[in-house]
């Protein structure tokens, strides 16, 4: 069995943003391969276009991916200001390669990427893996409660606002 390549990228992911790169800096339509990822195994991220992954990709300062052979069989990413906050953003592996330790290579990559090896805190959200992540360190905050400015709900709610008629006006 071929073994499982895990790649750092260089911050906002230039060479699979661009170029599609893989493994041996090899053209693998990664770009492509990163959607199909996320649309078959990541809930949260699926639909996401190839214009907004390269977008996401940009704005991250810790990329990295996980190859066997041409496959892309995992992925994570991190946004951080380099010194007192960071979050880890879209881990996945797909549920055939989990078990294996991958999750634990990828995440411990991003945690030691110059972008997050000195900040303080690193937060993340998951509603399905805190028993994966508290095995690697992280805990619960009961000091902290996580709220969501949901732009998705807030265009729906001024959609139907702005589609009421004003009222008549007489003359």
């Amino acid at each position: 069995m071929e073994a499982v390549c895990l790649l750092i990228h260089a911050p906002g992911a230039p060479g699979l943003r661009w170029f599609g790169l893989g493994p041996g800096l090899r053209p693998t339509r990664g770009l492509w391969k990163l959607q199909r990822l996320l649309d078959h195994h990541a809930f949260w991220a699926q639909g996401r276009s190839l214009r907004e992954l390269r977008q996401m990709l940009a704005g991250s300062a810790a990329v990295v991916s996980l190859w066997h052979g041409r496959r892309l069989v995992g992925f994570g990413r991190a946004s951080s200001d380099g010194i007192f906050r960071a979050v880890l953003w879209d881990v996945v592996i797909p549920v055939d390669f989990q078990g294996q330790g991958l999750g634990r290579r990828m995440v411990e990559a991003l945690l030691e990427s110059q972008a997050l090896r000195a900040c303080e805190r690193v937060y993340l959200m998951t509603s399905q893996s805190a028993d994966f992540y508290r095995k690697l360190g992280f805990i619960s905050s009961d000091s902290q409660t996580l709220l969501l400015f949901d732009r998705t709900k807030l265009v729906a709610h001024n959609l139907k606002v702005r589609h009421q008629q004003p009222p008549a006006v007489a003359n």
